[in-house]
């Protein structure tokens, strides 16, 4: 920057703040019409993306390196029909896959159903009731807080026995421990032998509203209609997507797919679900962005109007310094800077107002707020940069005004 833009700089930064100072109201209105927009614009945003933040958390609770082989997709786009109609999946086949699978770490079948869980009068309805085998406590990272979990020979032998989430020890054993009681899953008795700790919500579902019980045992005895899925865990290291690929060649072999016939399974994984909710937060995205963008608008009209308002009451000042030798440049940049400062204040006053509502609705509601660093600079670049935008009108105006005339002004 040469040494005369620098002293235009300087010289019309000093003219625009004391201009602010001396039409305080007229900046205060100015600075509210864009606060609103940008408080508007991060409120929105913080709240996505603290809806972002806790969702990844949650999502990390599946494991990175897990894959679910099932009758039906996770997310279900079509004829649901279609998917109701394809073959079970049978238990030979669940080791047929874990002999030509070497990259699996770890297979086990589950199968679920919702139940009521009681014990000694006190009862949890809507609990999620999985048949599992040992090795899905590693597949779902789930970790046994006391007691133990589930063995293979619970399994062989079908044996009633229960490891139970954080929130059903909670609300069926409060200062209790519950180990070796009978609780009874949808009247039927069964000892807890484990309990688990805490993983938290998923989409709303809590996953600690859990019971698990032998896989066997599970289809002894609520019986063995109920189609079932298979976990498995992919070795540390392995490329999950290069598994996904050769896991549906196994599969299809396992399950006497003929050639060119459609695949008659899902494989999921924790990713799909990431891409479902990304489609779904990129449309509020849209949403929040078209609604600052339009408020931004709003205020950027506002700044131009109150600066062309300023430019035909300093005409004669203007006229003025044009007469004593003061440059065009000068002239534009001196309401640039003053059109960028009122937006930038406004930027920044939006920003406080914008997180602490984002802030307010996380304290009272469910929803999640988290404002990123970066959001909030962009935040007030951005409305400083509305500011200069909307002031490039009204500075030409200014410094083209005829000297002789903008002295005549009165």
């Amino acid at each position: 920057m040469s040494k005369a833009v620098r002293v235009d700089v300087m010289e019309g930064a000093r003219i625009a703040f004391f201009s602010l100072g001396a039409n305080r109201m007229r900046t205060v209105l100015t600075t509210v019409g864009i606060g609103i927009g940008v408080a508007t614009l991060l409120a929105i945003i913080g709240i996505i993306q603290g809806l972002n933040a806790s969702f990844d958390k949650q999502l990390a609770s599946l494991g990175s390196n897990t894959l679910q082989v099932s009758k039906f997709p996770w997310v279900i786009k079509g004829d649901w029909w279609m998917y109701r109609n394809r073959k079970n999946f049978t238990l030979p086949q669940v080791e047929q896959i874990r002999a030509q699978a070497p990259f699996i770490a770890a297979i086990s079948p589950i199968v679920g159903r919702n139940g009521d869980v009681g014990f000694n009068g006190q009862q949890l309805s809507t609990v999620d009731v999985f048949g599992v085998t040992q090795e899905y406590f590693a597949i779902g990272s789930w970790q046994v807080m006391s007691g133990r979990s589930l063995t293979d020979a619970d399994n062989a032998v079908t044996r009633p026995v229960a490891v139970i989430g954080a929130t059903v020890a909670e609300g069926l054993f409060p200062g209790i421990n519950p180990l070796g009681r009978s609780i009874r899953i949808d009247g039927r008795p069964f000892q807890v032998v484990g309990t688990l700790a805490r993983k938290g919500k998923l989409l709303e579902r809590d996953q600690d509203l859990a019971v698990m019980v032998p896989f066997k045992t599970f289809y002894s005895t609520f019986g063995k209609g109920r189609p079932f899925s298979i976990s498995m865990a992919v070795d540390q290291g392995q490329d999950i997507r290069k598994a996904e690929e050769q896991l549906v060649g196994i599969v299809r072999r396992v399950r006497g797919t003929p050639p060119g016939a459609a695949d008659d399974f899902s494989i999921n994984r924790p990713e799909q679900l990431a891409q479902t909710y990304e489609q779904l937060t990129g449309a509020l995205y849209g949403v929040a962005l078209g609604v600052g963008f339009i408020t931004m608008l709003v205020g950027g009209i506002g700044i131009m109007n109150i600066m062309l308002v300023s430019v035909r009451e300093r005409t004669r000042e203007i006229g003025i310094r044009r007469a004593l030798g003061a440059r065009k440049r000068t002239i534009v940049v001196q309401f640039l800077m003053e059109a960028s400062a009122v937006s930038a204040v406004g930027g920044l006053l939006g920003t406080i107002v914008g997180l602490g509502t984002a802030k307010v609705v996380s304290l009272i509601t469910p929803l999640a707020a988290d404002v990123q660093a970066g959001t909030i600079m962009g935040g007030v670049g951005f409305a400083a940069l509305v500011g200069l935008l909307f002031g490039i009108w009204p500075a030409a105006r200014a410094a083209n005004l005829d000297p002789v005339e903008a002295l005549r002004y009165e």
